[in-house]
């Protein structure tokens, strides 16, 4: 038999194909609906969807965005703070894929873009997503070669992943940059040595237990 589409199975059977329905088709009744209130938000509080904003009301969202997001930081809520970042920065990428790469326009608009991806950089050192702070430091680092704090946050996400060579270069380069982080860069440079030693002697242990 060929399939056919509801309405023709409606006129040939007279259904609606469930009883309640064809119930209530021939006996109609007033329809009584519940709603359920979710939340009270405040005069003036709602925000669109990033998706759904014009370009005026983008850039005029970024700047509470990232207020949002420092506030967020602040109260030791990470996760929603890197979440806050990541929607001001979708608002900015946005408005730059309409522009020339490299245009004057184009350029504002990463320079906005730069520190609010190292907020979200921040948030993803603190959440151990060491992976992700290489690849996006290693993007401002291809545009912005002098950035000390991009070079900083990538030394430690490398520090983390063992990436030892890598890890002294980039805090090598923060000291070149601004010689007053010298003595930041010493504890952190003291912290990999201590996790160096910590792990040999794990290593040592490990392979001694197997070779005994």
């Amino acid at each position: 038999a060929l399939p056919i589409c509801g309405i023709a199975e409606m006129h040939e059977h007279h259904s609606l194909g469930y009883p309640d329905l064809d119930e209530l088709n021939k006996n109609p009744e007033p329809l009584i609906f519940e709603i359920e209130m979710l939340k009270v938000e405040d005069p003036g509080s709602y925000r669109q969807d990033p998706w759904a904003m014009s370009d005026e009301e983008k850039l005029q969202a970024v700047p509470l965005i990232h207020e949002e997001g420092n506030q967020l930081f602040k109260e030791g809520k990470v996760q929603e703070a890197a979440t806050k970042y990541y929607d001001a920065i979708a608002c900015l990428k946005n408005l730059q894929m309409k522009e020339q790469p490299g245009s004057p326009d184009w350029i504002q608009l990463d320079l906005k873009i730069t520190p609010l991806l190292l907020n979200y950089c921040q948030c993803k050192l603190i959440l151990e997503e060491y992976y992700e702070v290489l690849e996006h430091c290693s993007s401002i680092l291809n545009k912005y070669e002098d950035n000390v704090k991009a070079y900083f946050k990538r030394g430690k996400a490398n520090a983390a992943v063992w990436n030892l060579n890598e890890a002294q270069a980039d805090f090598a380069q923060v000291v070149a940059l601004d010689p007053s982080l010298a003595s930041v860069v010493t504890k952190e440079l003291k912290k990999l040595e201590a996790r160096l030693r910590e792990k040999d002697h794990e290593d040592k242990a490990r392979f001694k237990g197997i070779f005994q």
